[in-house]
């Protein structure tokens, strides 16, 4: 991936944190050339070190022969650990082109003493479980998902997102417009405000104000887990062989020291 000649052209998928803060570091290195893809759902994204493509690939075909026609070195996922269709896209279309993948994430959130945690496998379940649990709902899992709980009757929402959702949406729905990250001051004064009771979000990762402040207050964290990254299909001189799941890394460092290297590292489990 490195070595002597033009710089090796890595494509990072995501609008993330991480993503940006690895789009500048690959900006940053000399024998790097970084292009980041965002996926457009956003009006006024955050934009990235070096060169920005906004929109869809098409679908696996379209990545794949993205990654041919621009002779990408390298991939790295960063996009939302609940983007699990297109990491599913990225993981396909790396092994057909024969491009090598890694998979950014950043750690989910560990419980502490007070939390009161009520894991869910998805949406659907969140949705049936919140009635036992409060009426004044603080949602946080993104405009996009606040359709799974348009059938909740017996609840208020308060939902936060950076732009406004669409329909379908539950009945009793406040809409808070914002961008993170949010302090802990920030968090406690809007659950005392709005008398929230329970709180409902992905196990995305990343600042803790929001569970901080439901745990000072004791109230009950509805949180949905991460989907589990598919396997990492590699291409081999028979065919198409499956391993246990892609590389991944935890920091911006150890991905950059990836792409550095120029070789994957060992395989972890997501």
């Amino acid at each position: 991936m490195t070595g002597p000649g033009s710089p090796a052209r890595v494509l990072v998928l995501g609008g993330t944190t991480e993503g940006r803060n690895l789009a500048s570091a690959c900006a940053a290195t000399p024998e790097l050339e970084v292009i980041s893809s965002l996926a457009g759902r956003t009006t006024t994204p955050l934009l990235p070190a070096g060169k920005v493509r906004i929109g869809g690939f098409g679908g696996v075909d379209g990545l794949t022969a993205y990654l041919r026609d621009r002779r990408i070195a390298a991939v790295v996922d960063a996009t939302h650990p609940f983007a699990a269709t297109m990491t599913a896209h990225a993981v396909a279309a790396s092994a057909r082109a024969g491009v090598p993948l890694l998979v950014l994430r950043r750690p989910g959130w560990t419980v502490r003493p007070g939390d009161r945690w009520h894991r869910v496998p998805d949406l659907a379940a969140a949705a049936a479980l919140l009635p036992r649990l409060g009426e004044r709902v603080f949602l946080t899992t993104g405009r996009q998902s606040i359709a799974a709980f348009a059938a909740v009757d017996a609840c208020w929402f308060l939902s936060r997102s950076v732009e406004p959702p669409g329909a379908p949406l539950p009945e009793r729905l406040e809409v808070l417009l914002g961008r993170g990250p949010f302090t802990l001051d920030g968090e406690r004064e809007l659950l005392a405000r709005h008398r929230i009771d329970v709180l409902v979000t992905k196990d995305s990762g990343g600042s803790t104000a929001k569970l901080d402040a439901a745990r000072e207050r004791g109230l009950p964290v509805v949180l949905v887990d991460r989907p589990p990254l598919p396997p990492a299909a590699e291409s081999t001189a028979g065919g198409t062989a499956v391993a246990p799941c892609p590389a991944t890394a935890a920091t911006v460092a150890d991905a950059l020291a990836w792409l550095r290297r120029g070789s994957a590292a060992a395989c972890t489990p997501g």
